[in-house]
């Protein structure tokens, strides 16, 4: 199942998350370029003491331990949080009553 979803991970393109059981790390903001038989290629950057790295490690299907993708994120120094109030009134759904589906000529 594992194989499966890294196969989809990697036609998708998207960015992940991944625990290397191996070696007890987590590498963050990946993607994977590629899955040839049980050896998944996959490519992120570091920064350390401004200076970005850019890698890419192949590593054995078995050592990968979880995945995990990022679905949303909220910049912190935003804290305004828009909520449906904030709509115009025309984009507003508004609650339906029960009756409200009948057709007003009767």
């Amino acid at each position: 199942m594992l194989h499966r979803k890294i196969y989809q991970l990697c036609t998708e393109g998207r960015e992940v998350c991944l625990f290397l059981r191996d070696q007890q790390r987590w590498i963050e903001g990946a993607t994977i370029v590629s899955l040839e038989g049980d050896l998944v290629t996959i490519r992120y950057e570091t920064e350390e003491d401004d200076e970005i790295s850019s890698w890419e490690e192949m590593v054995r299907l078995e050592s990968i331990g979880a995945v995990s993708q990022k679905l949303a994120s909220v910049p912190r120094y935003n804290s305004e949080i828009f909520v449906s109030d904030d709509c115009p009134e025309a984009e507003q759904i508004h609650p339906q009553s029960p009756d409200s589906n009948q057709d007003p000529k009767g």
